[in-house]
């Protein structure tokens, strides 16, 4: 008897548990919907892609890599204006210009300014078009005095290239991007410490290469403005 009266009263404490479990979570929820419904969109999320990163999740929920440790910055909103700043006037500058060809994109890494391969190359080849050259000294004055860092990277599409010049497309992108990087330096006073260039062959395309609108949407050169909050995170060797 003792003994059916001991289990008796521990399946009745088991219920308290569980409900206290859910009160306690009830609360948390209330809690966060208060706390959104006050927040800043934007600094939301911003912070929501700063943790999305280091977790190691992209869109749609592609996993890229681990990021064990600690968070590796200190989230700051500052980075984030300057881009949305420099967004609305580079989509000024654009309009005005009336530049074909050309877009912007805004990331949590930078601003990119996105230039297909029929401005700035012919086919197969990385020599600046005299269009290009025009575009790019017209761009420099917006750009020469920021203080983020730039990189220029250049992408093909995922037909194969074989020439005595570019054995791969991997050289072809790479030459487009110094060819870009070498313009602003030589000809428009650009700080070469804060310029850096980058091919990724067909690696990175933002279109599937299943059609031939595709393969030229992929053969780009992109300019971008990274984020002055990740600046200190460049390599930082003869800086001061």
């Amino acid at each position: 008897m003792r003994r059916r009266q001991k289990e008796q009263s521990s399946n009745t404490g088991g219920w308290l548990t569980t409900y206290a479990d859910m009160v306690t979570l009830l609360l948390c929820f209330f809690v966060l919907l208060f706390a959104f419904s006050s927040i800043d969109e934007g600094r939301f999320s911003s912070i929501i892609h700063a943790f999305q990163n280091y977790l190691g999740v992209m869109t749609h929920g592609q996993s890229f890599m681990e990021r064990p440790g600690p968070l590796p910055f200190e989230y700051s909103d500052i980075g984030h204006r300057q881009l949305m700043e420099l967004f609305e006037e580079m989509t000024e500058f654009i309009e005005q210009e009336g530049l074909q060809g050309v877009e912007l994109e805004l990331q949590e890494r930078g601003l990119i300014i996105r230039f297909a391969e029929q401005v700035f190359f012919d086919l197969g080849q990385a020599t600046l078009k005299p269009e290009a050259l025009e575009i790019i000294d017209s761009l420099a004055e917006r750009l020469r005095d920021l203080p983020n860092p730039l990189r220029v990277e250049g992408h093909t599409d995922n037909w194969p290239i074989s020439t005595s010049t570019f054995p791969s497309n991997w050289e072809l992108s790479v030459h487009r991007a110094t060819s870009v990087v070498r313009r602003l330096v030589e000809r428009e006073g650009f700080d070469p410490e804060k310029l850096s260039a980058a091919g990724y062959s067909e690696y990175r395309p933002i279109r599937p290469n299943d059609t031939a609108e595709n393969r030229a949407m992929n053969r780009r050169v992109d300019i971008v403005i990274l984020n002055i909050d990740m600046w200190s995170f460049e390599p930082n060797e003869g800086r001061e």
